[in-house]
């Protein structure tokens, strides 16, 4: 098939997941770490295309979801900093095949730009936000993503 530079968060479920069906797809993946990358501003925004500022950001980051970032309230500008300056807020995967670079898990536009043809569940963006019967708190840290059962 194709081949994909994937840009994922280590440890991230979700992204590990999507990387199975892109592999299950027939695709060549080659696998960089989204955190340890050496990213400019101008490369990182090649991978957000026509997005508004806010589909830049990963909605599950910590700084997101606490709403000490509001994504829709920043400039171009304010927001690539803050991307730059913490890769953890960057909306993933990441991917770049065939000269095109895009942003984000989105199984239907995936399928029509380099194919899925995987029996496996493309699953939706995010991580994995359950592990078993019991409910669970998902969060992400710079070390990964985390999963703990809720208190009773």
């Amino acid at each position: 098939m194709v081949q994909v530079i994937f840009y994922m968060k280590p440890g991230c479920k979700g992204n590990a997941r999507q990387l199975r069906v892109l592999q299950a797809s027939g695709h060549d993946v080659v696998v960089r770490d989204l955190l340890s990358e050496a990213w400019t501003a101008d490369r990182l925004r090649s991978f957000f295309g026509e997005r508004e500022v806010a589909g830049w950001f990963n909605r599950s980051a910590v700084r997101v979801k606490s709403g000490e970032i509001v994504p829709e309230g920043l400039t171009a500008v304010e927001a690539m900093t803050l991307l730059l300056d913490d890769p953890a807020l960057i909306r993933r995967p990441l991917m770049e095949a065939g000269g095109e670079r895009r942003a984000g898990w989105e199984p239907e536009l995936i399928a029509e730009w380099i194919g899925l043809g995987s029996e496996m569940s493309p699953g939706k963006e995010g991580c994995a936000g359950r592990a078993g019967p019991k409910a669970t708190r998902h969060h992400h840290s710079a070390a990964g993503c985390a999963v703990a059962a809720d208190e009773e």
